[in-house]
């Protein structure tokens, strides 16, 4: 195979297949992308291929847009195909695009099953789903509730979930799905015990000092249930330790007790910066 044909190649199998047509990657990642392979192809002093020229010749004349596609294949080769919002903040939330944490939790999932396995799975803070969509897939869950406060991303949950074959009820998974709104600060004990959630999750949700209280008032409730006392764990992306220092020292005030998972993720399925400081963290009773 010359040169030229492996570029070909290249474009077929990224801008040019399907799942690309179908569900595109954002703009400015595409046009990164075509630039790079056309320099490497220059620098070979092969004769220029057209079809090159003419995708990026599509994307650079494409308008700009406030939504794209970010697309992941599991080690099953099951593909999941998430609508995000380009921006990293809109609408007043960050809960529209996929952080590292959730990429971080979706792995450590996929090599411990036996925490969803057959479990009622609540999530908090489900932002595009990612997670939720791995776990589904790759852990089989008995139920899995996700959640959010934010209207614009309890719509694009429950978007992302019917574009990837969940839907409510669970699609061809055999898992029973359905998406929720839940408000940390006034989430009621009746709300709780109606999820009987088994396995708690959430990722990147501690960001923000202001909502670290009624987040671990909400853990509070969860891990004190007197009826089903679930397992919970906490995926983050340590950016400022303050922050996290904060949210440790009200688990404690609470009566909880924060405890790191034995084990990272080994297999890397996603990509993010290794490089990031992530922890998962398992929340229980203090004794």
């Amino acid at each position: 195979m010359s040169r030229s044909d492996v570029m070909l190649d290249i474009l077929k199998k990224t801008c040019l297949h399907p799942v690309c047509r179908k569900t595109p990657p954002a703009l400015k990642y595409r046009r990164l992308f075509l630039s790079e392979l056309i320099k490497r192809h220059e620098s070979t002093g092969f004769e220029p291929l057209d079809e090159l020229y003419d995708a990026l010749a599509e994307v650079m004349g494409a308008e700009e847009e406030t939504v794209c596609y970010k697309t992941y294949f599991l080690p099953s080769g099951q593909l999941i195909s998430l609508e995000e919002n380009v921006a990293m903040v809109s609408d007043g939330t960050t809960g529209l695009v996929t952080w590292e944490a959730a990429l971080y939790l979706a792995e450590w999932a996929m090599e411990n099953t036996h925490v969803f396995s057959g479990r009622a799975v609540l999530e908090l803070g489900s932002g595009s789903g990612l997670t939720g969509v791995a776990v589904c897939y790759a852990c089989k869950p008995k139920t899995y509730v996700f959640t959010d406060c934010h209207q614009s991303v309890l719509h694009r949950l429950r978007q992302n979930i019917q574009n990837n074959g969940l839907n409510q009820g669970g699609g061809g998974t055999g898992v029973s799905v359905r998406v929720e709104e839940l408000d940390w600060e006034n989430a009621r004990d009746e709300e709780l015990q109606r999820i009987g959630a088994e396995t708690v999750i959430a990722a990147d949700v501690v960001y923000d000092p202001e909502i670290v209280g009624c987040l671990v008032r909400l853990l509070a409730k969860l891990v004190k249930n007197p009826k089903k006392v679930p397992e919970v764990y906490i995926s983050s992306t340590i950016r400022n330790p303050g922050t996290y220092t904060c949210f440790k020292r009200e688990l404690e005030k609470a009566g909880l007790k924060a405890v790191a998972a034995v084990t990272h993720p080994v297999t890397q399925v996603f990509p993010y910066d290794r490089v990031s400081s992530i922890e998962i963290i398992r929340v229980h009773a203090a004794a």
